[in-house]
């Protein structure tokens, strides 16, 4: 199947200097997948001169006046900027002329614009950003990641229905087991919405696994981990943060005098190995899961490798029909309640 994607050029903190190079290195390895580039015509076929690229016959640019920058209001860049490369980059997906969108712009007005233009899928009440965090086993998936704030045990059990369909049509896992996160693997632990949650979960037909804790995420105990936007977005930074001091902690522990410099230059292999495989870029790239079409969000501060691996997380998504088993499980599942 060849797929399109659009990509919005100008979001995020470096723009085309880095999405421009990140699309045109995904295309030198994938045949059968198209690039529309949005954003301003002159500074896309800038960084496409520079690459030796303006010729690929897999790239299109579609130009777009606005931009809507980091800190911008998502009321603001929905209703006043019509012509961003944001909005243009949805509306493609929108009309069909893409099957997914990448962005590595505002998530607020990327949330917004994208509800507003695509909607949400059929029994979806809430679109949920859902991304893959790496585990000692391999990865999960996690969801709500800080699309929704305030979550009723029916907006989790949809996570949890989306979040199943997500990995069995990516990975191809018949049955991923889904955990709820809570404070406590008893079923008496958590608040009523938890509680309410789990019993639905329970009763959903999904490979329901229980109630999970905080190490469980890392421990990788389940495929698909759920929660609410507010726990889910501060257990997420939580963990960035941790990893940025344990490697300020080894920098400076192995720079502490000539022995333990020596001794870093000896552990230089294994190091490098640790940060590969901790390495937050090969995770980039969260799904703004339960709209009707594929908009994948990248970092703001991703690099080449970053926004390269979140247009291959685009077009998995896409060949893996998501959003048509999502709306096919959600309707034998209310139908099954009715």
């Amino acid at each position: 199947m060849a797929v399109t994607v659009a990509v919005d050029c100008m979001g995020g903190d470096h723009g085309p200097s880095v999405t421009v190079p990140a699309a045109v290195e995904y295309l030198r390895a994938a045949a059968d997948v198209n690039i529309v580039l949005v954003g301003l015509q002159d500074a896309i076929n800038q960084q496409l001169c520079s690459l030796s690229a303006e010729n690929m016959p897999q790239l299109s640019v579609l130009h777009a006046s606005e931009i809507i920058t980091m800190d911008e209001s998502p009321a603001v860049a929905l209703r006043g900027k019509k012509d961003s490369s944001m909005r243009v980059a949805i509306n493609l997906v929108k009309d069909g002329s893409a099957h997914a969108c990448i962005s590595a712009g505002n998530t607020g007005a990327l949330m917004a614009i994208s509800r507003f233009v695509l909607k949400t899928l059929p029994n979806v009440e809430r679109p949920a950003i859902c991304s893959i965090l790496p585990t000692r086993t391999g990865h999960t998936y996690m969801l709500d990641l800080g699309a929704n704030v305030d979550c009723t045990a029916e907006h989790l059990l949809q996570f949890g229905i989306m979040g199943s369909v997500l990995v069995s049509s990516i990975e191809g896992k018949a049955s991923p087991s889904v955990g709820l996160l809570n404070i406590g693997e008893e079923d008496i632990k958590g608040n009523e919405v938890v509680k309410r949650a789990a019993e639905l979960l329970r009763a959903s037909g999904l490979n329901f696994y229980g109630n999970v804790e905080g190490d469980d995420i890392y421990k990788g105990t389940t495929d698909v981990v759920v929660c609410d936007g507010f726990v889910g977005n501060v257990a997420l930074k939580a963990s960035e943060g941790i990893i940025r001091m344990l490697g300020f902690y080894l920098r400076e522990e192995f720079h502490r005098n000539l022995f333990t410099r020596v001794a870093g230059l000896i552990a230089k292999p294994v190091l490098n190995a640790f940060r590969n495989r901790i390495d937050p870029r090969q995770y980039n790239g969260a799904t703004l899961l339960g709209l009707r079409g594929i908009v994948v969000k990248s970092h703001g501060s991703a690099d080449h490798l970053a926004f390269r691996i979140a247009i291959g997380r685009a077009v998995d998504e896409a060949r893996g029909g998501v959003l048509n088993h999502i709306t096919e499980r959600m309707s034998a599942i209310q139908e099954g309640a009715v």
